[in-house]
């Protein structure tokens, strides 16, 4: 007897300027904010970074100033997707568990 189904997304979709739409096998259709995806970056430095006070002193590089947006996203097997962001990070993986979580 097989199990259920993995997650899996069955359309991805850019929404307006700010989001991304992914539509799932379960019927569950999700719209992140690309702000909260950069937000959201699991990368290590990233979750170290969120894991710090806030410094109030810190000078924005000219990227930071941007509204945040994807300049590519690509997927990593069949598990994840890279994003890379128009402030130059590009270490993220979102696998689908993590996208389905947030």
């Amino acid at each position: 007897m097989a199990g259920p189904e993995p997650l899996t997304p069955t359309a991805l979709r850019k929404e307006g300027p700010d989001r991304l739409v992914i539509e799932w096998n379960d019927g569950h259709r999700a719209v992140y904010t690309w702000q909260h995806l950069r937000d959201a970056c699991p990368c290590a430095s990233c979750r170290e970074d969120r894991q710090r006070p806030p410094d109030p002193l810190r000078v924005l590089k000219p990227g930071e100033l941007l509204p945040t947006a994807p300049t590519a996203m690509s997927p990593v097997g069949r598990y994840a997707y890279k994003i890379t962001w128009n402030d130059g990070h590009e270490t993220g993986i979102y696998t689908l568990e993590y996208l389905r979580s947030l």
